[in-house]
């Protein structure tokens, strides 16, 4: 394989396409798929930018979207560590990511809330994905100070509670409920202080991420109609390319304008205007989905029944990215990045600048 940016390998498209298939049936784990990652070098504790990391997801998510799922929640936590982890934290972080220890994020609470109670934790994480391959994950825990994290290993089997997700996409993440009740307070160990996780550009500005797997997942499900239709010599036909190509224009635009959003939240424009970063990650994410939707129902309409066989690629990439798309809060996004872009003043066409408004011409 060629050498690809600070002495990673490029990523195994096809062999993690056809895990992706197996890993959704149950007859693979998707550790493998993670170790497959981690060879190549993506999985170490290595300060990239977010043009490359914009580029891991889109191709992660094209073949493997629960992979680029985990995937995503790796950079993240690394980006969490590296932010509001001191040096001893650090260095014990570098090491385990160094040896392909795949970290979270996992800030959905459980029916009970994560929290600490005479010493100990009490409660839970739902939604945590990874059960089983994630090895240390970044937790949430509110209390009357605001939210706060702290990495906590996770690597309990018997804590891993997986008949909880009981929906029919994202399958082969190994999602489910995470019991932290009984465990010290001592294993906890903290990031930051409380209410620094909700500081922008780091917190709604970092959804750029989930925008970059949902072009990418996009993408990738446009790919596999287009393979199927291709078998069939149905490709060109007129209906199937008005069908298609219009989506896969409005898919690379998004992707276009989600690159930009990182651009702006990972750089000195987020640092000088962070609400601005926030709202274009925002609308990225928004844009992304609202793409994936429209894609998931014209590969319906152009592969046709056979998109609903058990072992159809179309059929298991549309479950997963609708599944994926459900992030929380979406109305809220929409109404907090909307208002304030709407209420800007001068041209629109000033959020789209490279530098900070404020920069000097």
């Amino acid at each position: 394989m060629q050498e690809q940016v600070n002495g990673t390998q490029a990523i195994p498209r096809k062999v993690l396409f056809d895990a992706a298939g197996r890993d959704d049936h149950h007859d693979a784990n998707i550790a493998d798929s993670v170790a497959a990652l981690a060879a190549t070098g993506h999985l170490r504790w290595t300060e990239l930018s977010s043009d490359v990391i914009f580029a891991n997801l889109v191709a992660l998510a094209e073949v493997n979207l629960p992979l680029a799922r985990l995937y995503e929640g790796h950079v993240n936590a690394l980006r969490l560590v590296r932010t509001f982890g001191d040096r001893p934290l650090q260095d014990q972080v570098q090491r385990s990511a160094n040896a392909g220890v795949l970290l979270g994020v996992w800030g959905a609470e459980g029916a009970v809330p994560l929290a600490i109670k005479d010493g100990c934790l009490t409660g839970g994480k739902r939604f945590a994905s990874g059960l089983g391959t994630v090895g240390q994950s970044v937790v949430t825990i509110g209390d009357e100070r605001g939210v706060r994290l702290a990495l906590l290993d996770v690597s309990d089997k018997t804590r891993h509670r997986l008949a909880t997700w009981r929906k029919t996409g994202m399958r082969a993440t190994a999602s489910g409920d995470f019991d932290a009740e009984g465990l010290p307070a001592s294993a906890l160990q903290w990031l930051g202080a409380p209410g620094q996780y909700l500081d922008e550009p780091g917190f709604i500005g970092g959804v750029w991420r989930i925008a970059a797997v949902q072009v990418g997942g996009t993408l990738g499900l446009l790919c596999a109609a287009a393979d199927h239709l291709a078998t069939l010599g149905r490709l060109t036909a007129g209906a199937q390319v008005a069908r298609l190509a219009p989506i896969l224009t409005r898919a690379l635009a998004a992707g276009a304008f989600t690159r930009q959003a990182a651009d702006c939240a990972e750089g000195p424009a987020g640092l000088h205007e962070p609400q601005r970063a926030a709202s274009l990650s925002a609308q990225a994410r928004l844009l992304s989905e609202e793409v994936g939707q429209d894609a998931i129902a014209a590969v319906e309409r152009a592969v046709g029944l056979p998109h609903f066989d058990e072992d159809s690629a179309t059929g298991r990439i549309a479950r997963d990215l609708a599944t994926y798309m459900r992030q929380a809060a979406r109305d809220a996004l929409m109404q907090q990045s909307g208002s304030w872009a709407l209420c800007q003043s001068g041209p629109f066409s000033a959020l789209l600048d490279r530098r900070p408004s404020n920069a000097p011409a």
